[in-house]
């Protein structure tokens, strides 16, 4: 039995480093990766006393000689494993091989369920955020929300990692959530049917001519390649005099570390993007903006909410702490923290917290989030109930005089309709405006 209990210490401290994958805010290199191995392989400067150890054996005896139901060896390990890293913080875990292959699933942005990132926080299964276009937001799920039981069965922290699982499935299958939501008094209950996830994971358009909005559902491994070759498509479209855009990182749980750099790099021609701190040496690490802004300097808004968190999180940070755009919205969800993916020889894998990361001005969001720079209610706008008057200008009278006035200005352009809805994005394009017209007045350039 000493000998089994040596054998668990030592697979801790002697995992494999071959090879490091990415996660939610990854290490971007194997070196930390590696190193955060060889820190952990050497004798700790308080080593284990030979009193836990018999505890530990004296523990796993005890349920192997008296629990009810016989257990083996591999489950009980297994078990002892996890709670090793559960212990640690929300983000630390155990990962077996096919939790491998839901991470990898989860970058490349391609698998089967209902498209929401969930955490398991203090015994309740949270959402952080709905992903754009899946089931998960069409059927209305918000960030904050508490999943209560799925499929009628309860959720709690011991079977956390099931119900996650749960969550995913066969294309087309139909599961039923049970949902807690702040401000309701009694639980919603929520049908869902499961879909192949496809995240688009970037999207543009034009708002009104000269306004762009992009918008970032989630930070995979080509999400900063998308953003720079569809913004330099938007200043074609502008014939390059784009007046502003929109950044739009709401609802974004976060994803690469690579990709948040990449993306902020595509707005600033100079300063550092973020950095991060750990144990050992190798997870110091700061990256820094290389000249060439794509947007040659327009105004930026950048919306953010509750459920903007992780690598959404270090954009908003970047663009905020540089002074290269306004931060709109709600504090966002304060995840400042580095997972590394340490693999191991049986195809097994540990994720572990190896760094926290820090804005450009030195600001460690971790549980604190950042904080937007103009603060909006969660409001939606509607439609007024009185309809419209018919006549509302001069244009509307009969027999008007027309106007002598040369081109035909705007004509033409629909107003994009989201405008009509979305409180922030309006706000956001107001905003713009005013920056817009500050900057050109400013250069003492004309308005068109």
């Amino acid at each position: 039995m000493i000998r089994r209990s040596l054998w668990f210490l030592a697979l801790c401290a002697g995992l494999s480093a071959s090879q490091v994958l990415a996660d939610d805010v990854t290490a971007a290199a194997t070196p930390t990766g590696a190193a955060a191995v060889e820190a952990a392989a050497k004798p700790a400067e308080a080593s284990i006393s030979i009193e836990d150890i018999q505890t530990f054996v004296a523990v796993f005896r005890a349920v192997k000689d008296a629990y009810v139901e016989p257990v083996e060896d591999k489950v009980l390990m297994q078990a002892a494993i996890k709670g090793l890293l559960g212990g640690l913080d929300p983000h630390s875990e155990y990962l077996d091989t096919r939790g491998v292959e839901t991470l990898d699933e989860e970058t490349t942005g391609e698998y089967a369920g209902l498209g929401v990132e969930v955490l398991m926080l203090e015994g309740a299964l949270r959402v952080i955020a709905p992903i754009d276009d899946t089931p998960a937001s069409r059927a209305g799920l918000k960030s904050g929300d508490v999943i209560l039981q799925i499929d009628g069965k309860p959720v709690t922290s011991d079977n956390g990692n099931e119900a996650v699982e749960q969550l995913r499935g066969s294309e087309g299958s139909q599961v039923a959530l049970t949902i807690a939501r702040e401000g309701q008094s009694t639980p919603l209950e929520v049908n869902l049917r499961r879909e192949v996830i496809r995240v688009a994971s970037v999207r543009t358009r034009m708002l009104e001519p000269g306004y762009g909005y992009v918008r970032i559902t989630q930070f995979q491994n080509e999400t900063g390649g998308e953003v720079r070759e569809k913004l330099r498509r938007m200043m074609a479209q502008a014939k390059g005099s784009l007046r502003g855009v929109v950044l739009d990182l709401r609802s974004n749980p976060g994803g690469l570390l690579h990709a948040s750099v990449e993306v902020s790099d595509a707005f600033l021609d100079t300063g550092v993007i973020v950095s991060t701190r750990g144990r050992v040496q190798e997870a110091d690490i700061s990256f820094s903006a290389a000249k060439g802004d794509l947007i040659d300097g327009a105004p930026l808004v950048v919306l953010v909410d509750g459920g903007t968190a992780s690598a959404a999180e270090i954009v908003a940070g970047a663009l905020k702490d540089n002074h290269r755009g306004l931060v709109m919205g709600a504090t966002t969800f304060g995840k400042g923290s580095v997972q590394t993916v340490l693999p191991l020889d049986s195809g097994y894998a540990v994720k572990l917290t190896t760094a926290r990361y820090f804005t450009p001005s030195g600001t460690s969001i971790q549980a604190s989030g950042i904080r937007p720079d103009i603060v909006l209610a969660d409001l939606r706008l509607a439609a007024p109930d009185a309809p419209a008057s018919p006549i509302t200008a001069e244009a509307d009278l009969p027999r008007h005089l027309r106007s002598s006035a040369v081109g035909g200005g705007e004509a033409g352009f629909a107003r994009d309709p989201e405008l009509d809805t979305d409180y922030a994005l309006n706000e956001a394009l107001n905003l713009l405006k005013g920056l817009a017209l500050s900057r050109e007045r400013t250069r003492g350039m004309p308005k068109g």
